[in-house]
Order: C-alpha cells, then structure tokens, then sequence
C-alpha cells in the first residue's frame, strides 16, 4: 500500500468530519433564528389583526350620541401611530422592539380609556355589534400575549444554542448574534387605575 494514501485517508476523514460539525451547528442556528423571526411576525399579526379590529370598533362607538370625540381621536391617532412603526426581522434589536412596543402601547392605553368611557352609554354596552366587537378585541389581546410568549421562547431557544460551547466558537464566524426578547413596558408590574 502506498504510504500518502493513509494520510490522505485522515485528512479526509478529519476534514469530513470538521464540515460535518460546522455545518450542523450552521444549520442549526439558522434554523432557530428562523423560528424567532416567525415567532416575531406571528406578533405583529396578532397587532395587525388588533389594529383592524379597532377601526371596526370606532365606528362602531362614533355612532353612539355625545359620546367623546377626544377619546375616538386619541385612539385613532394612537392607531395611526401604532401601524406606522414597523420592525424588520432581520433587525430584532432591543431599540426597535422598543420602539414597536412603545407605539403599541400607547394604542392600548387609548383603547383602555376609550373601553372604560363606554361604561357611561348603556345604548351603547347593548349595541350586539360593539359587544361582538369588543369580545374580538379581548380574545385578540390573549393571542396577542400567546405570540409574545412564543417569541420569547423561540429566542430563549436560539440565544440558548448559540451561546453554548462549543457552538458559540463556531456562530461566531458565521455572524449570528443574540436576539432581545419581548419584555413588558415599564411599569407593567403595577396595576392600572381604573376609574368610572
């Protein structure tokens, strides 16, 4: 047997096996970004499906006699700002979810005020449209929340991966970087004052 033939059998077998790992924890951490990206746009179209539903509820309410046009105002603004912020996937970076997250905030504080004002029109609480309407919006709050959860664990997964050993060695060379998780606004802790 040919002596250069033994080392010419490691170095492909060392080889094969290198392109092997690499590649595995290549594929892998694609796979999971992939996942959190998905994870992501499932939350926006949970405030999408949000955001068409409020247009449908204000009419609703601008119906109603006397009731607060500063209310319907702030909440469409609010809505306007709210579709205007959008967040690529590609950037998940803890400023533009911030940035997402404050918009979409404040169209749930509008939206919050404009619900509680509903309490002082009894026409308006036996309107079956405006109920409908708003038994939509409170299911889409909890796919809302149930997106979120999803995101934040489909990122948990992925951060997870690529900070282990040896795969942070590796993720490194082929630009993966930690991805920010959806966090509550400040304050959330503390429960809302509601007052009729």
């Amino acid at each position: 047997m040919k002596k250069w033939l033994i080392p010419l059998i490691i170095i492909v077998v060392l080889g094969f096996i290198a392109f092997s790992f690499f590649g595995g924890v290549n594929n892998t951490a694609v796979e999971h970004e992939e996942n959190a990206k998905t994870a992501w746009a499932n939350v926006e179209s949970a405030y999408q499906r949000r955001n068409d539903l409020i247009g449908n509820l204000v009419n609703t309410v601008k119906g109603a006699a006397d009731f607060e046009r500063e209310t319907l105002t702030a909440v469409i603004e609010a809505r306007s700002k709210a579709t205007s912020v959008n967040v690529d996937a590609n950037n998940l970076s803890p400023e533009a979810i911030n940035k997402f997250q404050n918009a979409q905030g404040g169209l749930t504080s509008a939206l919050s005020r404009l619900l509680v004002s509903v309490e002082r029109y009894p026409e308006l609480k036996a309107n079956q449209n405006f109920l409908n309407l708003q038994s939509q919006l409170e299911g889409t709050e909890n796919r809302i929340n149930v997106e979120r959860n999803r995101y934040n664990e489909a990122v948990k997964e992925y951060n997870t991966y690529i900070r282990k050993f040896p795969n942070n060695m590796v993720v490194g060379m082929f630009g993966f970087e930690k991805m920010s998780p959806f966090s509550a606004d400040a304050g959330a802790e503390n429960a809302p004052t509601v007052e009729f």
